[in-house]
């Protein structure tokens, strides 16, 4: 998805999109414009990656094959400066997100890590747990959290706060 485009932009694209669509469409933005506000709206419109434009077809290739399968892509840089930024920025008042209250102890160690940036064999590692307990746990997390996929548990995970001591 092309995030700037004539008559509608391409968040507001991507949420009616992922609105209509069947809980399986998957949008993966594309665009030149790698400010932190183009990324939040997209993910937080259901997008599952960001890449600009200057990706080499081998590597877009990779990511909407990597998106299809729901995975969260990202370019580096991008993924680089989103993490500085959302560890930088106080949350944002309000209430905390629905579901947040439902999670265990252990899946909210898990969530803090997902914010932070680490995979599941990172995550895995840190706990000293299998990546099948891991993924066990992050399955757990965006049902919970009504989410469809890590990225938008990113989002959560800052917008509550939830940082990693």
């Amino acid at each position: 998805m092309d995030l700037r485009m004539p008559v509608m932009d391409g968040v507001e694209a991507t949420r009616r999109i992922v609105t209509a669509g069947d809980g399986e469409t998957r949008v993966l933005a594309l665009t030149t414009f790698d400010t932190d506000q183009h990324v939040v709206d997209a993910l937080r419109a259901g997008a599952v990656g960001f890449l600009l434009k200057d990706v080499t077809s081998e590597s877009l290739a990779d990511a909407v094959r990597r998106a299809a399968a729901g995975e969260p892509v990202v370019a580096p840089s991008v993924l680089s400066r989103l993490m500085d930024h959302f560890s930088s920025q106080p949350a944002p008042p309000g209430r905390p997100p629905a579901g947040l209250a439902e999670l265990s102890e252990r899946e909210l160690e898990v969530l803090v890590r997902m914010g932070a940036g680490l995979s599941n064999a990172e995550i895995a590692e840190d706990l000293v747990v299998s990546m099948a307990t891991v993924k066990t746990h992050v399955r757990h997390i965006l049902a919970k959290l009504g989410v469809r996929d890590r990225a938008q548990a990113i989002v959560v995970a800052h917008d509550a706060g939830l940082r990693r001591r």
